[in-house]
């Protein structure tokens, strides 16, 4: 039997709905480049897309949005719930509870309609566990906004910038779905026993909270922080981090050998805001800065941004705190997930590896 540790390079599904190709960076949304659909697209056109397998008409986007709005509220069980939580319970403790209680007609095989209700619930819930440990009441989905610019207005009580949901927009795009990662095969593994989707995607939550899964960028932070309170230049500060080995982080990709063409995207997503947001254009220069220094200390490395150095620009930027960055992640990567799972439903076989024994063995 063949072992590889971590399961890495073993072929565990056949899909339909992403494609990684590291060597030549490319990010594929069932047969579309997913950065041009952070160009061009909204969120709810990418969410119909992975969910559905095809682009929707004007009027299927539509009845799409409308259906997402329609299911937005929390249910008065799940408010009362939330109250009743401990308030130093981590968010993403919260919102793994919440939607494990989140109740409604499922079974086997999983229905899109669910999958719709995870999606729309999702950021209610992490806006309004957001204002409850800041001490605030939840703010109630406005059904004028879509789907990112409500969630930004859920956790802050005021209509968003447009950049910032632009900005936002582009992220949530990218992130909705990458591939077998740790969060997206647990929620396979779980879904090939016939479980019902709101368990697979608790599992995947579950896989999420892990450090070596869904941390926030924090590096990517401080090397923000650094920059803006040195008595240097930004140059003279990356040349000292250099200089004395350090990494700087948010650059380099374990898949991509070449640029991410997430922070590709995203970074061309932030020049077309034409300077509406001071920060995320500093982060495009420190990011051009960066390289170029990366390029002349270690040459032939391609050490290019990723999508982590972008993502902490962006929540920087947004004002949201760190620990509400892997809980914004899951506004969009419950879609990926419920793809994931549906697919799943669709040829399913249980998930049963071997292992090998490497304990003692009778005399």
């Amino acid at each position: 039997m063949l072992y590889a540790k971590g399961l890495e390079n073993v072929v565990v599904a056949k899909t339909t709905i992403s494609a990684i190709d590291g060597e030549q960076g490319t990010l594929l949304y069932r047969g579309y480049q997913a950065e041009e659909l952070a160009k061009s697209a909204d969120f709810e056109d990418v969410a119909y897309l992975l969910l559905n397998g095809k682009r929707p008409t004007e009027a299927e986007k539509d009845d799409f949005s409308t259906a997402l709005k329609t299911m937005r509220p929390l249910p008065d069980d799940l408010k009362k719930l939330l109250a009743a939580l401990p308030k130093d319970l981590s968010m993403m403790d919260a919102l793994r509870t919440l939607i494990s209680s989140y109740t409604g007609k499922e079974g086997w095989p999983p229905q899109q309609q669910e999958a719709m209700r995870l999606v729309a619930i999702v950021p209610t819930i992490v806006a309004a566990w957001a204002n409850r440990s800041c001490g605030k009441d939840a703010i109630e989905p406005d059904p004028s906004l879509n789907h990112v610019a409500n969630y930004l207005y859920m956790l802050t009580g005021e209509k968003p910038h447009a950049a910032h949901i632009r900005a936002l927009s582009a992220y949530l795009i990218l992130t909705a779905e990458h591939g077998m990662n740790a969060s997206t095969f647990a929620a396979r593994v779980i879904a090939s026993t016939e479980a019902d989707l709101r368990s697979a995607i608790c599992g995947a939550l579950g896989a999420l909270k892990g450090r070596l899964h869904g941390g926030a960028p924090t590096g990517v932070l401080e090397l923000f922080s650094d920059i803006q309170t040195a008595d240097t230049s930004s140059e003279t500060l990356l040349r000292e981090k250099l200089e004395r080995g350090e990494r700087l982080m948010g650059f380099g990709h374990r898949v991509y050998k070449t640029t991410d063409p997430r922070a590709n995207a995203l970074r061309e997503v932030l020049k077309s805001l034409n300077n509406q947001e001071t920060f995320l254009s500093e982060a495009v220069a420190i990011e051009q800065l960066a390289t170029q220094l990366l390029a002349e200390y270690k040459p032939g490395r391609q050490l290019h941004a990723n999508v982590e150095y972008y993502a902490a620009a962006i929540m920087e930027a947004l004002r949201l705190k760190p620990e509400w960055f892997t809980p914004t992640f899951c506004v969009s990567r419950v879609v990926g997930w419920c793809s994931h799972v549906i697919e799943q439903s669709q040829d399913n076989r249980i998930m049963r590896p071997q292992q090998q024994y490497c304990g003692p063995k009778p005399d």
